[in-house]
């Protein structure tokens, strides 16, 4: 196995890892607007209806960047399955 291959794997893991990262960031913030809600009156529905939204994109996204993490992960087992 190159040390490229692995290099670009790892690359490709950190990518994910940071996706996942920013993924509950948003999650975060979106929850945090959510609870905020009940003692902000001057928030409307729309506002809850898009955290909502936030919320469900964050989960795509972070399930998104897991699946790639998990490919990563994988095709770096089947490169050491070559090589031993």
């Amino acid at each position: 196995m190159s040390l490229n291959a692995v290099s670009s794997l790892n690359s490709v893991s950190s990518i994910a890892l940071a996706g996942m990262t920013g993924a509950v960031q948003r999650l975060n913030v979106a929850s945090g607007n959510v609870a905020r809600m009940g003692t902000q009156p001057e928030l409307q529905t729309e506002d809850l209806a898009r955290n909502a939204i936030e919320e469900r994109v964050a989960l795509y996204a972070f399930k998104a960047n897991m699946q790639t993490f998990k490919t990563e992960q994988e095709m770096l087992g089947t490169l050491l399955d070559l090589h031993a």
